[in-house]
């Protein structure tokens, strides 16, 4: 896979307006938060965001406000007009263009020093290790439903040593976790297993991702297409989500505060507004957690989710039969 790495030139003309650009001024409001050290330390750290769309672009900005100088950035699709409603780099000047190209320009507009490097193919397991070289932290922002990339990148992080974040924008509300290299692994937390059916992966993913589920009394499932890969997502819950992964990253790269993580988990409702932490003993092989993923999955398959996963074009769209 070929990356493309891109900084500002030395000598390139200041911004318009005239005004001089430099790091100090740019970051200086950080000061009386992070010491002069720690915001060189930030300067000098390299995050991968994997999947610039709802939460990853907007993980990028956030990240780069902080101060990270250095980034591996991998999305290999295109914007269009339903990203509007969430994705940071969705303007109709950008419809049509490649994500990674969009967001590494707004980076860039925000950091013009920063060491962005896009990876404009798919995650695989062939590139995987070249997208994590010399990573602090790995920030996960791929689609939902991408189960096996997923898998692939924390498996790959965990075996370089590499912390690894994941956010989810769960109705209205973030659910996060974060994954100590020494800790409680991905797989082992989601009781994720190749011998699963995707659908199965899915239904787990989802359930270990946010325990207490806050959002489940107002998200209808039916509004979820498979086919497409799409559900619902709003925007606001986007932006919950890069706020608490910044300030987990920041907290790993300064070695600052403790950082709860697997089989902690944490997830906060604005529309509720309820915060909701714990510690998962077993992740998802806890009995409760068990009787979850057996309810919703009896749930989804009634919806003909199965059918659809498994390549069934006939099958029902769950929107149309709850119709």
């Amino acid at each position: 896979m070929l990356a493309v790495t891109a900084r500002r030139p030395q000598g390139a003309p200041p911004p318009p307006g005239g005004m001089p650009w430099t790091y100090d001024a740019a970051f200086a409001r950080h000061r009386g938060l992070v010491s002069v050290a720690e915001q060189e330390r930030l300067r000098r750290s390299r995050v991968a965001v994997a999947g610039l769309g709802g939460v990853g672009g907007i993980h990028l900005v956030t990240l780069v406000r902080l101060g990270i100088g250095q980034f591996h950035l991998a999305d290999p699709d295109r914007f269009e007009v339903a990203n509007f409603n969430r994705q940071q780099g969705t303007v109709l000047s950008s419809l049509g263009r490649r994500k990674a190209t969009v967001m590494q320009r707004q980076a860039h507009d925000i950091n013009p020093q920063a060491d962005l490097r896009v990876f404009p193919e798919p995650i695989s397991p062939a590139n995987v290790g070249r997208f994590l070289e010399g990573v602090d932290v790995l920030v996960d922002g791929i689609d939902f439903f991408a189960t096996e990339t997923r898998r692939l990148l924390f498996r790959e992080a965990r075996r370089r040593g590499i912390w690894a974040a994941t956010a989810g924008p769960l109705g209205f509300s973030a659910a996060w976790l974060v994954f100590d290299p020494q800790g409680l692994s991905f797989d082992d937390y989601f009781d994720l297993r190749d011998e699963q059916s995707p659908l199965d992966q899915l239904v787990a993913f989802a359930v270990g991702l946010a325990p207490r589920a806050t959002h489940r009394t107002y998200l209808d499932l039916t509004a979820v297409d498979l086919r497409q890969g799409r559900g619902p997502s709003a925007g606001l819950a986007c932006q919950l989500c890069a706020g608490v992964i910044a300030a987990e990253v920041m907290k790993i790269l300064l070695k600052r505060g403790s950082v709860a993580s697997a089989p902690h988990y944490q997830q906060f409702d604005a529309y509720r507004g309820v915060l909701c932490h714990g510690r998962l003993r077993g992740g998802n092989r806890h009995p409760w957690q068990r009787l979850k993923r057996w309810w919703l999955g009896r749930q989804v398959r009634r919806l003909g989710w199965d059918r659809i996963v498994a390549g069934d074009r006939q099958a029902p769209s769950p929107v149309k039969e709850v119709r």
